[in-house]
């Protein structure tokens, strides 16, 4: 039977905005789903896909609570949630198989029973000096497994971090479980100037072993080894970041070079030559040099590169390990103590300083918009979106040229007052039900998310006061062919979205 390794994903939000996704159960389906992804939100930008499943939240088994109490467990973290998600296909296949994605031995531990960080295996760079390596391997005949017994003090591999009893799993990337006592000798002493070893100690080897999980270098640290991976955080400059990324003949993947003097390139850290593993976490290797480049536009001002010289790059290769492994440990060591089991932050948000939500408030007038309709032989062609049950409305789909399009509405509008009345503690079916009887005028007092959320974030209340001189108030009467206002129960095409909940975060 197949073993199911669920990603796990960190997502960190601005105060007072949402994770960008919907958390929904769907009538027919299994599962805690994540859907409507916003579009260069927090969950996209980390890795969460249309579809995936939600196994854990902040380390606690989901898939058997209802759907309040994840959305309860998720809005109770905060402004940082670890997320275990497996994608569509391999949680109905696990789901058809009978696995139970709540074993331990299903998800590779990030922590021991007493909850602190599980011991991981480590990767061990050794480079001969002209005494050797400075260490000796034993075997017991009948017993797996072969292992260091003696590690000469001020050695190769005492500097390497190699201690005596540790069991060796790796040589240059390679499995030796199967190999004899000779042959990991001979192996040992035909690879050159410079060893790669991944190794184990007793309580490491111990702790997978119970677990059921076998031990490999993508579950190992890169603490030891002699060179680092650089992370270079830029902000873009008038004339660009100030680098060319190039594909080099003889050189595998993408080369940074030409870097200008004073560029933000520079002042990060760049080099040239240096090879570009990642951008914003995203690892390029697999990627066309179109597809680098896009990322890095689509990052917009700020760019986050995951980089390796030359040196560094030949350590990872012998070792058969990607940088990425480096990465991935370095946003643990950076995430709040609370959230330690999540082993990835592909994307790394920083909440904006006080003087960037300064800048930002003075980009974004903070108005609501009143809106004023006259209903059409076709209705007022908008789509009011909410949850059943659950207080907050909002537009979508709003008809091009129709009279809600034309009467300034527009998708993901908060509707805040309908004809006078303040609707924001109103259930979806009332204010459905006070559209309907509206007659043929319609007045609206919306706001955009993402000035409705600052608003709310501030304790101002959305009222018309705010309007000003400036409010946009237009009526559309045309006679014209607009689709009707219709009642949707939720964000999703689900044919059956009156037996499904949803939960935007």
């Amino acid at each position: 039977m197949a073993e199911y390794k669920p990603k796990v994903i960190s997502i960190t939000k601005r105060p007072g905005q949402p994770f960008g996704f919907y958390l929904r159960i769907e009538h027919g389906e299994e599962g805690h789903l994540i859907r409507c992804l916003e579009l260069g939100g927090p969950a996209e930008l980390s890795g969460m896909k249309d579809g995936d499943r939600v196994v854990r939240v902040n380390g606690k088994f989901v898939d058997g609570l209802s759907h309040f109490e994840v959305v309860e467990l998720v809005k109770s973290s905060g402004a940082t949630v670890a997320f275990h998600t497996l994608d569509e296909a391999s949680y109905k296949q696990a789901k058809m198989q009978g696995v139970n994605l709540g074993e331990p031995h299903r998800t590779p531990a990030a922590v021991n029973a007493n909850g602190q960080q599980a011991p991981k295996p480590r990767l061990c760079y050794l480079v001969k000096s002209g005494a050797g390596y400075g260490f000796s391997l034993r075997s017991i005949k009948g017993e797996q497994g072969v292992f260091v017994s003696e590690v000469v003090p001020g050695s190769v591999a005492d500097r390497a971090g190699v201690n005596t009893d540790d069991r060796l799993l790796e040589v240059n990337g390679e499995n030796i479980d199967s190999y004899t006592h000779e042959q990991v000798v001979d192996k040992v002493k035909t690879a050159g100037g410079s060893l790669m070893f991944l190794l184990a100690d007793e309580e490491t080897d111990r702790h997978y072993r119970d677990a059921n999980v076998k031990l490999a270098a993508h579950l190992a640290t890169t603490k030891c080894l002699p060179r680092e991976p650089r992370i270079v955080n830029l902000t873009k400059a008038p004339g660009g970041y100030g680098f060319l990324l190039k594909e080099e003949a003889n050189v595998a993947g993408h080369v940074i070079t030409e870097i200008d003097r004073g560029s933000p390139a520079e002042r990060g850290g760049l080099k040239d030559m240096d090879r570009l593993v990642a951008v914003d976490g995203q690892e390029m290797d697999a990627s066309a040099h179109e597809q680098v480049v896009d990322a890095i536009r689509q990052s917009g001002n700020n760019c986050c590169l995951l980089v390796v010289d030359k040196d560094t790059d030949l350590m990872y290769a012998q070792g058969k390990v990607s940088p990425m492994l480096f990465w991935e440990e370095k946003k643990v060591s950076l995430a709040p103590p609370s959230y330690t089991e999540a082993t990835a932050f592909p994307a790394l948000f920083k909440p904006p300083t006080p003087a960037q939500e300064r800048k930002e408030d003075d980009e974004v007038e903070l108005k609501p918009k009143l809106c004023k309709m006259e209903k059409t032989p076709a209705g007022y062609g908008f789509h009011l979106n909410g949850i059943q049950g659950v207080f907050g409305q909002y537009i979508k789909e709003v008809v091009k040229g129709g009279a809600a399009d034309l009467a300034g509405l527009e998708d993901d509008d908060m509707v805040v007052e309908v004809n006078g009345q303040n609707v924001e503690q109103r259930t979806h079916e009332e204010v459905v039900d006070m559209i309907r009887d509206t007659g043929s005028r319609l007045e609206m007092l919306v706001a955009a998310k993402s000035v409705y959320d600052r608003l709310k974030a501030r304790g101002t209340p959305v009222t018309r006061q705010l309007l000003g001189n400036t409010s946009r108030a237009q009526v559309h009467s045309e006679d014209q062919e607009t689709a009707p206002v219709r009642e949707r129960t939720s964000s999703s095409s689900s044919s059956s979205s009156s037996h499904s909940m949803d939960e935007r975060l």
